[in-house]
């Protein structure tokens, strides 16, 4: 059996050199090949030298021929003219026709990821050797490295309107022959849905209060709602709250037992059925609880990989994440964090609910219903979140008993519509939120 040594990393010299020059000879077929390769794919130096500089010609909008990649070499400092020259000649040379160039790119391309495949495993094989950290995280690192390249791997073209318009026209046909069918993703409250229409596929939804204003159950109502009617799995990242005490929520809001009376175990004989009831329903749902404190957005994509036929996501909440970047400036970090979400979102399409605090701003303020702007820590998050919903309840200032069981859901962002208040009922012994014009209008429980 062949040692390591004697094995050379996977590359193709005739493509590489292929490539570079079947793009000299028809620069056209440049715009093509950048949606395939970059520099780093290259596995000789100079190959990746001429493609960058090809690329900076490219971008200078002049033509590019040997000529002017020649002088973007040379103003580089990395070749001699004749040095140039030369293997810019043996390049073209080494292709008679700039026909195949797309089949060369992709050759070049997936050496690429071979090479990243054994650097990856290279890597993996030291950590596990260190045995640095505990298995769980070593796996999770793991799996994040090859996702990182399967994900790399995907370069998206950009695609005629016209073709857009096909797929928008075939929607739009479907939900008329089916008014009823799903649309996006319903958070049980008809007054939001109705606003929202449903939260699509990589949607970055914001649920924002002060503390006490209900945000978590707020979200673990949604959470319930669309695990109860849809098949698919809801992920909860709970990072304040432990899985024991967010079971004991639900369990109190669909039963409607006192939540106190759960947490001291002063029940009634009568709260024993409804609690089997709700806890028989509420385990034929397919939601994913997840406690662990001071999670990377790292760390939830790695989780989420294992979760098959996966809904929704939600956390709670941003504020306490950990990022990856770490540094002494907290707004930076939590901008880092807003930003890995939405892309978490749009990467796995699916809508991530994330609740966050607000700044003590409404405090300060005759009017305390909160705003935008006392999004806590980062105006990126105001910018990344798709949807933005603040919750506000008067009896939290006013101690009111009149307003206890009134709540607001204002909609301050949606990028997909209006913007409007909703007003909400809340049973705070049951920590249940429901839509006021549905209860009233058919006296039933639930949102």
């Amino acid at each position: 059996m062949p040692s390591d040594m004697s094995r050379t990393l996977p590359f193709s010299m005739e493509a590489e050199q292929s490539v570079l020059g079947a793009i000299l000879i028809d620069p056209e077929r440049l715009p093509d090949i950048e949606q395939i390769l970059s520099s780093e794919d290259f596995y000789v130096e100079e190959h990746a030298e001429i493609y960058s500089a090809m690329l900076a010609v490219f971008n200078l909008n002049k033509r590019i021929d040997a000529i002017t990649v020649q002088n973007e070499l040379i103003s580089r400092g990395v070749y001699t003219e004749e040095e140039t020259n030369k293997y810019l000649r043996t390049i073209v040379t080494a292709v008679p026709t700039a026909s195949n160039a797309i089949e060369y790119a992709r050759i070049v391309r997936d050496k690429s990821v071979l090479r990243s495949l054994i650097d990856a495993s290279e890597r993996i094989t030291d950590d596990a050797y260190s045995a640095q950290g505990t298995v769980n995280e070593q796996l999770e690192a793991a799996e994040s490295r090859i996702y990182d390249i399967a994900n790399k791997r995907t370069v998206k073209a950009f695609r005629p309107l016209s073709e857009l318009m096909v797929d928008v026209y075939s929607q739009l046909s479907d939900r008329m022959k089916n008014p009823n069918a799903e649309r996006g993703v319903k958070t049980g409250f008809s007054g939001i849905d109705n606003v929202l229409a449903g939260m699509e596929k990589g949607d970055l939804v914001l649920i924002g209060a002060r503390p006490g204003m209900g945000k978590t159950s707020f979200a673990m109502n949604i959470a319930t709602n669309y695990s109860k009617k849809s098949k698919k799995a809801v992920a909860v990242f709970s990072l304040e709250m432990s899985g024991e005490q967010l079971a004991a929520r639900l369990i109190s809001s669909e039963a409607f037992v006192n939540s106190y009376s759960l947490r001291s175990g002063i029940l009634q004989k009568d709260d024993w059925s409804k609690i089997a009831i709700a806890v028989s329903e509420l385990s034929k749902c397919n939601m994913l609880i997840d406690d662990t404190s001071g999670l990377t957005v790292t760390n939830m994509r790695a989780k989420l990989r294992r979760v098959k036929n996966l809904g929704l996501v939600v956390i709670d909440y941003l504020q306490l994440m950990q990022s990856e970047k770490k540094t002494e400036n907290r707004v930076n970090e939590v901008a880092d964090i807003s930003r890995s979400l939405k892309l978490m979102a749009k990467d796995f399409g699916i809508p991530v609910i994330t609740c966050a605090q607000l700044s003590r701003g409404p405090e300060s303020r005759t009017d305390k219903k909160p705003m935008l702007s006392d999004l806590r820590d980062s105006g990126a998050i105001e910018q990344d979140a798709d949807v933005v919903m603040l919750l506000y309840r008067d009896e939290y200032y006013k101690k009111s008993p009149e307003t206890a069981s009134e709540a607001e859901c204002i909609i301050a962002k949606n990028r997909h519509g209006e913007t409007k208040v909703i007003k909400l009922g809340w049973e705070p012994q049951y920590t249940k939120f429901y839509t006021r014009d549905d209860r009233e209008d058919d006296g039933q429980n639930g949102s």
